[in-house]
């Protein structure tokens, strides 16, 4: 569940005659928790409550119900209740139906209110459904209500008017609904004279089974279209009830009022949405929620698009608003340097080619007025109005009802800021009606030409594309008001990586990078952005930040995508290095991005930023930022046929090359018959990524040529080879048919001849470890992992350490969100300092400390081990101890201390490759010149 789904859940709940016996276990469903776990509950058989009345959900709630008046008594008795600590619960929870008292025990913080009013405060109990909680949604839980409501009317509308679902008329249900919120905005603001001016009217003048209320809706945003001086002649003549509507337009109620038709549920709806106090609505959370409501596909991921604050100014700061603050707080209280800076901030663009909903151009705007209120209270002139033009935040966006959203929350954040810094009278008295509002053009913005949308001089506006079919020729064309200074390109486009992009997408990937002769299957489609700005900023005074799946700076993306970027001129500027860019979907942990700023005026120190192992944010001044988005050398780590450093040989395991003949589930090897004796000269253990992170059960036939006549005398040992035979000399492969001549075995016979260590060729990325292991010299290891036969147990440390997951996740990249190991690419590149003897010895105990851990919890798996569930590690603590001491003893052979962060781990990693490479570029012998060389 969303936090939308739930907001509406517990609302719904809270609107039913209360029910001691009933609430504990409809709440707790309203958080997503499944029936079946409730059903268990219910009967008694998992509920570890030892309050009355109360339930126990483990590393959730404890929750009781209670007489009239005992909800702090019994608020106390859960806190101090063993069975809470026990079950390591997160939340605790009393009610007796009239008020409701709650607690997260971790941070101590409480609510209270009465009973009715509990959804008001539902953003507080969001980490029960594993939404990590937002501090702007929690304090102020207005904008996800909104959404609620909203998406409950569409919903609906459509359900009662099929037709405007289709895509001839979703534009107009679009549009009726941006007409809507902004009504629901100024009656709350007075911009709309009286107290719910629209809601009151809707519900005193329609029928209750909603029958006219389309009529009476129409009606009220036709007055909105018609200039006062004009409603005496305006025909039909205008309701009186409507005539006290103020005259808007400004393109947002103007051509055709028809509205769809209404039932009594729908205005039901319309009525709890207007009840709602639309003064605290954010415009960017709003914005950036609501945007799902009009798309089929996306509706059930409400909340999923909205983007914090916080993470829009890692984007926004670096870019261009520190330095803002910067020269403001340098100015100090001189007027002419404060004047200098208003009048370069009136010059400035900001531009989002893939805008949504607009939420980053609105937070640029808020932050952009918040330094002009300060340049104008510094001079005295804090009731002047703003300089800074709501048409410089240009925006492109695919879809049109997030264009739509967009429009009107820069409208309505340009409102609250004139309230905030210029008081309620002066932001009313210029705020109706509306300029022309389409600034933000609804198209492809990989077919659009950006300086035509945002042109870096002058003030006149034509826009232009290469595809007449892509371009928007319908829509107006709004001039900017002052010629253009800089240029600002930001947001958060679409990540599709390689095997998630449509048809559309392909086409649009190749319209950028087929000039170029870049193959692009692999680049994730948010590269085609990193591009077109790399165009757009080698034309203009301009810079760009965009977040990027951090795949676009690793593994085999590097070499495509970032020379081009590099040789035109364009350098990085600053960066954030991978982390979680969370979302309010329930359970989720968020897609790991970075942000990368880039320009061509990089001449002096970059930013590269980082977060600590222990969350806290790091910032480092570096000379040069490379394309792994590593402080330090401008390289490309390029594939190497064995190992730079002094490290054992890794090879791909053994291919079957077999139709599946020469492996064996455990049935299939007891139907073989053999006996013990035939059993230990022909069958093997066989292990690849699954069976050796599963545990699977997994054999394969291993025939040495001293024992093919034996074994062909056994039927079923001797058809499955016959099989093997047939399909290898079937084979279009010259080298496939050659192999026919000894169908009893794999393409490769490697064995071990003491051990073996493996590696599985891919892992999950959220493991905080690779899985390596150790096998026997009689296991054998198969094509879908790699080998290290006969390797000393001390490189077994190198493999499961962080130091060395963090090379791999960095220089090999991800197979979907997997990491994806290479031999060639990651393991024979991986710097290694020189080792002395002890230091190998304190690794071999190291390796060992992690295998005896392991070893401890027999039977459970590597998968089972090194499990990550909704973002929690499952690894027992004396796995985690070992693999701490091996990161403490490997680190220290590094730099003599603990690594700080991932960053930092890099930046060594790619200095030691950096001299490494260097060297053995100088020491290789030269080749003797002349013609015969």
């Amino acid at each position: 569940m969303n936090a939308v789904e739930i907001e509406s859940a517990i609302s719904d709940l809270a609107l039913e005659p209360f029910d001691a016996g009933v609430f504990p276990f409809t709440f707790l469903a309203a958080f997503g928790n499944k029936e079946t776990a409730l059903k268990r509950l219910r009967a008694g058989n998992n509920n570890a409550s030892d309050v009355p009345g109360g339930v126990l959900l483990r590393s959730n709630i404890h929750i009781a119900t209670c007489k009239s008046g005992n909800v702090g008594d019994t608020l106390k008795a859960l806190r101090a209740s063993p069975a809470t600590t026990k079950a390591k619960a997160k939340f605790i929870l009393a009610t007796d139906g009239e008020t409701l008292e709650a607690e997260e025990l971790i941070t101590g913080e409480t609510v209270t209110c009465d009973y009715p009013d509990f959804p008001n405060h539902f953003g507080f109990l969001l980490p029960l459904a594993g939404i990590s909680t937002i501090k702007e949604i929690k304090d102020n839980p207005i904008d996800v209500r909104a959404t609620s409501r909203l998406n409950k009317l569409y919903v609906e509308l459509l359900n009662e008017n099929p037709d405007w679902a289709k895509a001839e008329r979703r534009a107009d249900m679009n549009h009726f609904m941006a007409r809507l919120v902004f009504c629901f905005f100024a009656e709350d603001t007075n911009i709309f004279n009286g107290d719910s001016l629209f809601t009151k009217t809707v519900e005193q003048f329609t029928e209750r089974d909603g029958s006219n209320t389309d009529q009476v809706l129409s009606e009220i945003f036709r007055a909105m279209n018609i200039k006062l001086a004009e409603r005496a002649t305006a025909q039909p003549r205008l309701s009186n009830w409507a005539n006290i509507f103020p005259y808007v337009n400004g393109g947002l109620f103007s051509g055709s009022t028809e509205v769809p038709r209404f039932t009594r549920i729908a205005r039901t709806y319309l009525l709890h949405a207007g009840r709602l106090n639309w003064k605290k609505i954010n415009p960017d959370i709003f914005g950036s929620m609501i945007q799902a409501v009009a798309d089929d596909e996306e509706r059930g991921a409400l909340g999923m698009h909205y983007t914090s604050v916080p993470n829009i100014l890692k984007v926004l700061n670096p870019l261009f608003l520190d330095d803002l603050r910067a020269q403001l707080e340098a100015a100090g209280d001189n007027r002419a340097k404060l004047l200098n800076l208003r009048k370069r901030m009136t010059h400035i663009r900001v531009f989002d080619p893939a805008c949504g909903s607009g939420n980053f151009l609105v937070i640029a705007y808020k932050q952009m007025r918040e330094i002009e209120a300060e340049i104008n209270r510094r001079r005295g002139e804090a009731n002047n109005k703003s300089e800074i033009p709501l048409t410089n935040f240009r925006g492109i966006e695919l879809r049109d009802f997030p264009a739509e959203i967009a429009r009107l929350a820069l409208i309505i954040a340009e409102f609250q800021c004139d309230v905030l810094y210029r008081g309620q009278q002066d932001a009313l008295a210029e705020f109706l009606p509306l300029d022309s509002q389409n600034w933000i053009v609804c198209g492809n913005a990989l077919r659009l030409d950006w300086l035509s949308i945002c042109p870096p001089t002058g003030t006149g506006v034509k826009v232009v594309g290469d595809d007449l079919f892509n371009t928007p020729l319908d829509q107006t064309e709004i001039d900017f008001e002052n010629e253009g200074g800089e240029t600002y390109i930001c947001g958060n486009p679409p990540y599709a990586g390689k095997g998630k992009k449509t048809p559309q997408q392909l086409d649009d990937m190749e319209s950028i990078f087929g000039p170029l002769g870049v193959k692009h299957g692999y680049i994730d489609y948010v590269g085609c952005w990193f591009m077109k700005a790399t165009h757009y900023g080698n034309k203009t005074n301009s810079a760009c930040a965009l977040v990027s799946t951090n795949s676009l700076c690793q593994g085999h993306q590097v070499p495509l995508i970032w020379p081009p970027i590099f040789s035109s001129g364009q350098n990085i500027s600053f960066a954030h290095t991978s982390f979680k860019w969370s979302n309010l979907a329930s359970k989720n942990a968020g897609v790991t991005v970075a942000i990368i700023g880039l320009s061509k005026n990089t001449s002096g120190v970059r930013k590269l930023f980082s977060v600590s192992d222990e969350g806290t944010v790091l910032s480092k001044d570096v000379p040069f930022i490379n394309a792994y988005l590593v402080g330090g050398a401008d390289v490309l780590v390029e594939k190497r046929s064995s190992p730079l450093s002094d490290l054992t040989a890794m090879d791909l395991g053994n291919m079957p090359y077999d139709g599946g003949n020469l492996l064996l589930t455990r049935q299939e090897l007891e139907d073989l018959e053999l006996s013990d004796l035939e059993q230990k000269r022909l069958i093997r253990r066989i292990y690849g990524s699954k069976e050796f992170i599963g545990n699977l059960e997994r054999y394969c036939l291993w025939i040495e040529d001293a024992h093919l006549t034996s074994a062909m005398q056994i039927p079923t040992i001797r058809a499955r080879i016959d099989a093997v035979r047939v399909m290898r000399s079937k084979s279009t492969d010259s080298g496939g048919r050659a192999l026919a001549a000894r169908s009893h075995q794999m393409r490769e016979m490697h064995t071990g001849l003491t051990q073996t260590l493996v590696m599985p060729r891919t892992s999950s990325e959220s493991r905080a470890y690779l899985p390596a292991g150790l096998l026997s010299a009689e296991s054998i290891v198969s094509s879908e992992a790699f080998a290290m036969f006969d390797a000393p147990l001390w490189q077994l440390a190198l493999l499961t350490s962080r130091v060395h997951l963090v090379w791999i996740s960095t220089v090999c990249g991800q197979l979907e969100t997997r990491y994806r190991y290479s031999n060639v690419l990651g393991w024979n590149t991986f710097p290694v300092p020189l080792l002395t003897e002890q230091n190998k010895a304190d690794l071999t105990a190291c390796a060992e400390a992690i295998l005896l851990a392991r070893e401890d919890h027999f039977p459970a798996t590597i998968a089972d081990l090194y499990e990550v569930k909704d973002g929690v590690s499952r690894m027992p603590d004396n796995l985690r101890h070992a693999h701490e001491r091996n990161d403490e003893v490997l680190e220290r052979i590094y730099i003599g201390r603990r690594f700080r962060n991932d960053t930092e781990r890099l930046e060594k990693l790619f200095d030691l490759y950096t001299k490494m490479t260097a060297d053995t570029a100088m020491a290789a012998p030269k080749k003797p010149r002349g013609k015969n060389a």
